[in-house]
């Protein structure tokens, strides 16, 4: 492997770790970031469930994001199975994926490298994705135990506890939403490591933007702030 094949690859694998340490260090030093104003936001929708007599709509919405999870996993893992095709396709897919235009040329072992990279952080997207179906359905269980609108003294309690359950499943699924992104950025080794290094780079700085800059995250930080008067 080249140096600079090598470089590439230690930036993506620095970018891919450190993106969310990243992320939750920008969010307290410049404030707005999406995946953490929602944690007022998920707390203030179970008071309002709570309230409600009719949770008909809060239990739908919950299965909506179950299903939504469940898509982006099936999704994930014929991606996979497509990407493992080539690495355990022997040397005519080698060849084939070697003679395309916009690849550079590398050995076997270089190609099954960069392959190999792109199925691993597709992977993990679909463990996260997993790891939030289950998830999603803890919390379907706790919206059917919940206490009725009368029990206000059990409220903040079933809120704190719901939030437990909530909170980690939206992040996990937002971690397996990230991977793909990450993985389009591993495909770009197969260009050339350049495009590698560009990829991650760009990656990052449109993730960061959407999460604390975008208009998305301009409009929840002020429906946080409404709830959090509340």
């Amino acid at each position: 492997m080249s140096p600079i094949d090598l470089a590439a690859l230690a930036i993506f694998v620095l970018c891919w770790i450190g993106y969310e340490p990243l992320r939750r260090s920008l969010a307290k030093t410049r404030g707005g970031n999406i995946n953490l104003d929602m944690y007022p936001v998920r707390e203030a929708w179970m008071r309002q469930f709570l309230a409600r007599d009719n949770r008909i709509m809060d239990v739908n919405l919950l299965g909506h994001l179950l299903n939504s999870a469940s898509f982006f996993a099936s999704t994930n893992l014929l991606v996979i199975a497509a990407a493992a095709g080539v690495l355990f396709g022997g040397e005519a897919m080698r060849s084939n994926l070697q003679d395309l235009e916009f690849a550079s040329s590398a050995s076997d072992w270089l190609i099954e490298l960069k392959v190999g990279v792109v199925i691993i952080t597709l992977s993990r997207g679909l463990l996260d994705f997993v790891w939030a179906i289950r998830q999603l359905n803890y919390a379907m269980a706790l919206l059917g135990a919940a206490p009725d609108a009368a029990d206000k003294d059990k409220h903040e309690a079933f809120v704190a506890a719901a939030s437990d359950v909530l909170h980690p499943s939206f992040s996990a699924f937002n971690t397996g939403v990230r991977a793909y992104y990450f993985a389009l950025a591993a495909a770009a080794w197969l260009i050339s490591p350049w495009a590698m290094v560009l990829g991650v780079l760009a990656t990052v700085a449109i993730l960061l933007r959407r999460q604390m800059h975008s208009q998305a995250a301009r409009g929840i930080r002020a429906a946080r702030d409404l709830c959090m008067k509340d």
